[in-house]
């Protein structure tokens, strides 16, 4: 199915019978696992093609390239062929020094400078150059042995340290100062934490640490000679010599290399981890749904900016107010809210949690209306990038970015999801160090991470943006477009099958994504629920065989227990999906989302300067990561409760004890003014 361009969400939840009820993870480590097995099988035939034309192919070397089951054992098994720059190896083999490096390696030299003598020419003018040439050749050999190798990995995977040293020349460095922890760091490789890691690594790459790997030297090179030595004679010194050489020279600093490498790829992994976990709770956040919102996007000198949205999220109005300093027109400010809340039958207010946020907060509880609208402080994470945007200005091209800005923050409070699919995934703020890990690999899991939550809760196709809908299985951004194009020439989509009309949208691509799109109010009930059109027949042979019509399914749940699952099931549809259609048509179409609950400061607490070491506040989860979680308490600055102040049992995993956007307690355990850090324990 994945061949086939099937989609993680449309095999787990319209194929449960083929792959035994696999989950959208479960599949995702498969796709993970079919990835690497094909890079795997793509490297193996370009490096037999490679050993062919060298003319070195024999049987048994192609099996063992054949049998190999990873890249790294891959890689050296062709490392002894593998094509080099001038290395002074080959130049001592040019110089023709190979048989002396051969006679000492089998350790049969009874004479050693009297043999070494006979390799003099023009270029080897000693005994002891022929012999300095001679252990080239041999560290070379030793550096292409696979146990040899595979042990000083052991070795370094098992016992290896990281370390950090700052650069003395930017131990004043403002910017450096940040780093001071790792200004002298050393940790166990494979104890270290992926944050922690990543830390050093970016300190590193701004110039302000040096970073190595490092073992016990002598015992490495012991375990070499221990496997290459056989006994002592008159070769001995000069294999060991070698050895020395090897070591420092080729062998060390490419395996430190690639411990470091695979220690980045596992950290990337973690922090696309925790990034990913972040982003699908933001993502499936709770959206308030279709109400007349009043956003204002806060500021000071420059004013605040306020929209005003229909339920559908379209701008009605917008305007500037300026009621904090320096202009301080409060009571205009006041007046001018209390007018568009009640001309347009504002339902909520969204104020965005920038810049003068708090003071704007405070001022809106001065309104006085008939009927309280909630006020909710929505997170601008990525707005300033949407209304910079092309997907913004083709949205609103007749308005500047300061408008698009407030309409997203509004847009955020009445559907977090459509609103944030819109901002490339990455430059919304949650996660630890996103912008050190493999790209490639971060837009791929994030891609995958947005295509699952839109498919989770499904789109309404004829109100969806281009930018949704081009996360619908099935779809992508040119149909995506088309389906805009041809929703705005022909009106709204009256039926599923009516999607067949859109250019690009074959027959594959309705499989995939039809179970995805809602038509509310259109000519088959069962269009606005998450039963795939495929099993449309079998619903309505339910309902015939009740003698009902397939409306009257919809929320009924004593008539759907009614139902005997075993008479419907098939060589092709089991009991699983039997399950997902009862379970759908009991509530057909349902948000699986929470629904959005107002939240409000502590009004004493405006700056970090107002904190005092045992206050208890309440607080909202605005980041997670490995290491604990950033807590928004109303100052600019986000607090830390460090892993160890969420709980008096030891956490595993921060995901478990707090979620993004919840709301919580904390007390203040430590104000740094200066550093301005601010430390947090979780109150239960």
């Amino acid at each position: 199915m994945l061949n086939e361009d099937a989609t993680i969400p449309f095999i787990a939840r319209y194929r449960k019978e083929i792959t035994g009820n696999l989950d959208e993870v479960q599949i995702g480590a498969i796709m993970q696992f079919k990835d690497i097995f094909e890079a795997l099988e793509k490297r193996k035939k370009a490096i037999t093609k490679a050993l062919e034309e060298q003319g070195v192919l024999t049987a048994e070397l192609s099996n063992k390239v054949l049998l190999t089951k990873d890249l790294i054992a891959l890689e050296d098994v062709y490392l002894p062929y593998k094509k080099k720059r001038k290395t002074k190896a080959e130049t001592a083999r040019l110089q023709g020094l190979e048989p002396l490096a051969k006679m000492i390696m089998a350790q049969q030299i009874a004479n050693l400078e009297s043999t070494a003598s006979k390799y003099l020419n023009n270029e080897i003018l000693s005994a002891s150059q022929a012999l300095e040439a001679s252990r080239f050749i041999i560290a070379e050999w030793i550096n292409e042995r696979t146990d040899v190798r595979n042990s000083l990995r052991n070795q370094i995977s098992r016992f290896g340290s990281i370390s950090s040293k700052v650069i003395k020349t930017k131990i004043n460095d403002e910017k450096a100062q940040k780093f001071k922890d790792y200004f002298e760091w050393q940790e166990a490789l494979n104890r270290i934490p992926s944050h922690r890691f990543l830390a050093i690594l970016r300190a590193e790459k701004e110039g302000f640490v040096r970073v190595k790997i490092t073992i016990d030297e002598n015992d490495a090179i012991q375990k070499i000679e221990n496997r290459i030595i056989r006994s002592q004679n008159t070769c001995t010194p000069q294999i060991q010599l070698a050895i020395q050489d090897s070591y420092k020279r080729l062998l060390f600093p490419s395996l430190a290399n690639e411990a470091l490498s695979i220690a980045k790829e596992k950290a990337d992994l973690d922090a696309i981890l925790v990034f990913s976990k972040n982003l699908k709770q933001l993502l499936l956040g709770a959206p308030l749904g279709e109400k007349r919102v009043l956003a204002i996007d806060p500021g000071f000198k420059s004013g605040c900016k306020i929209v005003c949205l229909n339920a559908q999220g379209a701008l009605l109005h917008h305007d500037v107010i300026y009621p904090h300093a320096p202009q301080n027109q409060t009571i205009e400010a006041l007046k001018k809210i209390n007018f568009l809340v009640a001309k347009h039958k504002i339902e909520a207010i969204a104020v965005g949690n920038g810049t003068a946020s708090r003071e704007t907060e405070q001022l809106l509880e001065k309104i006085q209306l008939q009927d309280k609208v909630a006020v909710f402080v929505i997170s601008e994470a990525g707005a300033s990038i949407y209304s910079a945007s092309k997907i913004a200005r083709e949205e609103f091209p007749n308005y500047d970015v300061t408008v698009r800005g407030a309409i997203s923050i509004g847009r955020r409070l009445q559907d977090p999801l459509a609103e944030l699919v819109k901002i490339d995934a990455k430059s919304i703020g949650v996660g630890q160090y996103q912008h050190d890990v493999d790209q490639i690999k971060l837009k791929k899991s994030l891609d995958a991470l947005v295509e699952s939550c839109v498919n989770t809760i499904g789109v309404n196709i004829n109100t969806a943006s281009e930018s949704l809908l081009s996360y619908v299985s099935g779809i992508g951004p040119k149909i995506a477009e088309n389906i805009v194009a041809y929703r705005t020439e022909n009106g709204a989509f009256p039926s599923r099958t009516a999607i067949k009309k859109i250019p690009r949208l074959g027959g594959k691509a309705f499989e995939q994504a039809a179970g995805f799109l809602r038509i509310k109010h259109g000519e088959n009930p069962l269009d606005n629920s998450a039963v795939h059109p495929e099993m449309y027949s079998l619903v309505k042979k339910m309902a015939k065989d009740l003698k009902i019509s397939v409306s009257t399914f919809f929320g009924n749940s004593a008539l759907l227990q009614r139902i005997s699952l075993q008479q419907y099931t098939s060589e092709t549809i089991g009991i699983v999906t039997l399950k997902d259609i009862i379970k759908e048509l009991e509530k057909p179409g349902a948000d699986p989302r929470a629904i959005a609950k107002v939240f409000s400061f502590d009004a004493t607490i405006k700056t970090i300067a107002d904190l005092r070491i045992g206050q208890v506040l309440p607080g909202i989860v605005n980041n997670i990561t490995n290491f604990g979680c950033f807590v928004d308490i109303g100052t600019k600055e986000s607090g830390l409760i460090h892993v160890s102040n969420l709980s008096n049992t030891f956490v595993k995993d921060v995901n478990a004890i707090v979620t993004l956007q919840q709301q919580i307690m904390v007390k203040v355990l430590e104000v740094d003014l200066p550093r301005k850090r601010i430390q947090l324990a979780l109150i239960k």
